[in-house]
């Protein structure tokens, strides 16, 4: 993984000294008051449409909004215009969150050696953080659903019960997307169609994040007041779910599926810390994903073929018996490919997708 570098000396590698002050010469200065006149005349000069420009707001200074609540009645609905919502009828109980996070922040209390053997790297699972190539990123667990460990003495009952009840939560939600969709789901009932990543990644002020990994649905249970910024693609976006709710993201790989149609959040939810808060704060974020064997493509509406058509001439991607209805927006493209250049490169600004979108 790429370390952090320091920013290069951009005027010279020595420091030069200040250039000279002028002489005073008394003839040669001008008044306060016609300085001022000077001023105000150069600026009424400037064209009526110049102004100058003003700074953008950081994620963590923004106004937190409460995002739109949805049902798993009307999914398509609430996140297809943004890409987020929160979930309030659901049945996670709040007792199995709270202890799911008291098992997980007991974790980053381990020592180093602990957390490198009994959470052995084994992309994109493991534990991560805390070392020289990873410099500046908060420190995290990526466990798979069942919360498998190197040790049978740490039982994570609790954290392990709870990815599960958030795995199968986020199943319904990816079904009823497709649905609305009008496409077949992808996942199906076949559980070596998907993945599950559970992220557990200690929040660091200034909003540093732990990676980021492509995803079909993402969860994260709201267990207090907790205001998070989202990378939306219309840009930053400060939310404040209500307690007990679960806020839902779309990822890159349902908006690849809807050909464009569903607005995404680029990685996780990142809790916004400040530097005066000494509590730990961690995330525990659910991600819906894929096999890194996968092939990822818009999930376009078929039409059927006439009888009369020949078999050759039905194109190689529409070999279900039917052409497609709509025109594509995204080329297909290898899942692993993606997901290690994504993880790795942690683009934040650039959107990863643009090189998939046909031009």
């Amino acid at each position: 993984m790429a370390s952090s570098a320091q920013v290069p000396n951009l005027f010279g590698s020595a420091t030069s000294a200040p250039p000279p002050t002028p002489a005073a010469h008394h003839d040669n200065i001008m008044s306060s008051s016609d300085a001022a006149d000077a001023l105000s005349c150069l600026l009424h000069r400037l064209p009526p449409t110049l102004s100058l420009p003003t700074r953008l707001p950081s994620p963590s200074s923004a106004a937190a909004t409460s995002p739109p609540s949805l049902s798993l009645n009307d999914v398509f609905s609430c996140v297809s215009k943004l890409g987020y919502a929160q979930l309030t009828d659901h049945s996670v109980p709040s007792e199995l969150a709270n202890s799911a996070e008291s098992e997980a922040l007991a974790l980053f209390d381990l020592s180093k050696e602990q957390k490198n053997s009994l959470f052995p790297k084994n992309w994109p699972l493991g534990y991560g953080g805390d070392d020289e190539d990873e410099d500046e990123l908060a420190e995290s667990f990526r466990f798979d659903s069942a919360c498998s460990t190197e040790s049978n003495e740490l039982a994570l009952f609790s954290l392990r019960k709870f990815a599960r009840e958030l795995e199968m939560l986020g199943l319904k939600i990816v079904d009823g997307l497709t649905k609305d969709l009008g496409c077949e789901n992808p996942l199906g009932d076949d559980p070596t169609r998907f993945c599950s990543v559970l992220w557990v990644s200690e929040s660091l002020s200034g909003n540093k994040s732990g990676g980021f990994y492509p995803f079909v649905i993402g969860l994260q249970y709201q267990i207090r007041n907790q205001k998070y910024s989202l990378l939306s693609d219309s840009g930053w976006v400060s939310v404040l779910p209500h307690v007990d709710s679960i806020l839902v993201t779309v990822g890159d790989i349902a908006q690849v599926w809807s050909n464009g149609k569903l607005k995404k959040v680029r990685g996780r939810p990142m809790a916004t810390v400040g530097d005066e808060n000494g509590s730990r704060c961690i995330t525990m974020s659910l991600l819906i994903t894929l096999p890194t064997d996968s092939r990822v493509a818009p999930l376009l509406p078929k039409a059927t073929c006439n009888k009369e058509q020949k078999e050759e001439e039905v194109d190689e991607e529409s070999n279900d018996g039917g052409e497609e209805l709509e025109k594509r927006v995204f080329n297909s493209f290898d899942f692993e490919d993606y997901a290690w250049r994504v993880y790795h490169e942690r683009i934040i600004f650039k959107d990863p997708l643009d090189r998939y979108r046909v031009a």
